[in-house]
Parts: C-alpha cells; structure tokens; sequence
C-alpha cells in the first residue's frame, strides 16, 4: 500500500467507502487482489448498501481481515429517529465512529423522496437563525460519512432516495473537496446513480468556491442562502456578509448561470419585523429582476437561543404576492416536520442538553 490511501488523519485508516471505482481497483491491486474484487466491493458498498465487511458473502475471508486492519468503514449508528404525525417526515441523528453526532432528514413528497443531509459536525458561519451553529464546527464530514447518511435512511425506511438536498448541519462550501467527492460517487452508474440534476448544494456565499464550483459546470441546483436584500441587513444576520458582498455574490451566481446553464435558487428566511417589510421585497426585487433564479421563502423556525420570530402569513404572502407581481419566480417552503425538532441542528442540539443533563437519550 505505497501510493495514497485516502487516509483519515483521525485514526490513520483508509476511508475506503470514500475511494472512487478507479482509487478501488488500484487499491484492492495493492493489496494483491484481482481487480473483480473491486467491483464486488464496490456493489456491496454502493449499491447493497452493507453495514460490515462479514456480510459481503463473495469475498474471501483473507481479504475481510486485510480490509479490517487496514481500513475504517464507514457506517453511521443511528441512536435517535423522529417521525412526524404530521406529514410522515422522519428526522435521523446518527453517530459517526468517532463518537460526534449528525442529523439528517427524510421527507416524503408525492413527487418523490428528499433527504437532507449534513456536510459538516456543527458549522461555523454563526448564522443568527439556525441551530446547526451555535457551538461552531467541530469538523468536516469525509464524503463516506455523507453518503452514509443516505445509505442508512434508505435502509431503515425502506424508501428509495429520489432527490438530495445538501442543506443540514454545515456550509458545503466549508467541505468543498468532501462535498465535490461525494457528488462523484452519489451520481456513479456503479452506485446509486442518483442524476446530479436530482441534487441541491446549499451555501451561505462562499464566493471563490461557488466560481470553482461553476467551473465544474456540474447539473446540480445552487441554492444561495442570501436571507437579506442588502449587506447592512444581512450582516446583522450572517457573519459571513463581512467577507463577501451581496455584489460580490451576485456577480458569482450570474457567472455559475452563465458556466452551467442552471437556474440559481435564493433561500429566504422571513424573520418578522426583520427581513419581511415591503421595502426588503423591493429591493429583493431590484437584486434579481432579469436574473435566471427563484425564490424560496422560508418560514424561520424559532429557536430559544435567538430571539428571532416567524412571520405572519399575511407578511408571507404579502411578500410573496410583490415579488410574483414583479415577475419573480417565488414559492413558500412547506414546513415539515415542525413536530420532531424539524431544523437544522434542533435534533442534535435537544440529545447533547438530554445526555448532558443526564435525562433519556433513547
């Protein structure tokens, strides 16, 4: 085993769930395997979705025991799942191998399945709105433990996956290299083959990502979170306003249109009294008019840390009626599962007070 191995700094093992086919076969000739191994492990890992190495019944015994000494393979515990009473949503929290905790989400729509995963443990944009980042980013996700995460709620929920949200805990853009491998492997015909156009990638403005991002010219939807129509209002709710501009965002995502050829989603969180005035509408207006994109609006979920509120639903469709008149392409995000601890982090965040306070954790 000379050449690479994709090794986790963590443990000093190879993340072998994290190996493209070709980074596979190359590894299982190392090993001194012949190079049909590869694609019997990889079928077991991408496609029979296996949770160990002994249930792989076509390889051989040596070959397990080489793969357990030399590799971590990634398959995420699941110590809490939620289902909503409300519309069948099922939110996961697993436990990654290192003992930290993720959460993800199954969402059950008539067009098809959604799952929503994370991309990171925490997150340290310190958006004011959301949970994920109230205690900051403890690490990156490797693109296994990403995948994982749809391979588990498969399992579990006997649902097929049909549309990928890449919108959890985390800023993708934060875990680019993870983000870009995982996209790889999630759209290989070896796996799940999950076309890229059935993906959404979530970012709060990393604005020298998304142009390398564009340049990738990958069908995936980009799914801006902009939340504020200028940058003074926005940097009282986004950190990361003082780094990038709304101009500076804007002149990437016409430059991410013009590589791909893909209209660009806005993700709007209408905080009352905040970001949901007529004004805001029309300078939202004036920020996108003429531009390939649409507009997402988003009830915020309260949260007891923050003393932001949820909009009326007359500002709501208030809101939503001045952008339609103006042409804007504009829907409203159905909630779900607003029973189960439905946003990013709540899930995460209510099990570590739980365990902390030495309360129930099952």
């Amino acid at each position: 085993m000379k050449k690479f191995l994709n090794k986790n700094i963590l443990d000093e093992k190879i993340d072998i769930k994290s190996l493209d086919y070709g980074e596979l076969c190359n590894f299982c000739e190392e090993m001194g395997e012949k190079k049909f191994r590869a694609s019997q492990l990889y079928q077991w890992m991408h496609q029979k979705l296996s949770t160990d190495y002994d249930s792989m019944s076509n390889l051989p015994g040596s070959f397990k025991e080489k793969l357990k000494e030399s590799t971590r393979y990634t398959c995420l515990e699941p110590i809490r799942i939620q289902e909503s009473k409300i519309d069948g949503t099922m939110k996961f929290l697993f436990r990654l191998y290192d003992d930290n905790l993720i959460e993800s989400v199954l969402m059950k729509y008539h067009h098809g399945n959604s799952v929503c995963i994370s991309s990171q443990v925490g997150c340290r944009m310190g958006c004011r709105f959301c949970a994920s980042t109230l205690d900051g980013c403890v690490r990156n996700l490797t693109s296994s433990e990403m995948l994982d995460q749809i391979y588990r709620i498969q399992s579990i929920s006997g649902e097929r996956v049909d549309n990928i949200v890449i919108m959890g805990s985390g800023e993708p853009m934060d875990n680019y290299d993870n983000v870009i491998k995982f996209l790889r492997l999630i759209n290989s015909e070896k796996g799940l083959n999950i076309s890229l156009r059935n993906v959404t990638v979530s970012t709060c403005g990393i604005v020298p990502k998304i142009r390398e991002l564009a340049d990738l010219k990958l069908q995936i939807t980009l799914a801006i979170s902009l939340h504020a129509p200028n940058d003074e209002l926005r940097k009282t709710m986004m950190p990361i306003a003082n780094k990038y501009s709304i101009s500076e965002i804007m002149d990437v995502c016409r430059y991410y249109i013009e590589q791909t050829g893909r209209r660009i989603s806005f993700e709007y969180s209408l905080v009352k009294g905040v970001n949901d005035t007529p004004e805001c509408a029309n300078q939202l207006i004036s920020l996108v008019r003429g531009m390939n994109c649409h507009i997402n609006l988003i009830p915020v979920n309260p949260i007891k840390e923050r003393d932001y509120r949820q909009s009326e639903k007359q500002e709501i469709f208030g809101f939503k009626n001045k952008l339609e008149k103006n042409g804007i392409n504009v829907t409203i995000r159905r909630e779900m599962g607003s029973d189960i601890d439905g946003a990013c982090g709540q899930l995460r965040k209510s099990y570590m007070e739980d365990s902390h306070e030495g309360g129930s954790v099952n």
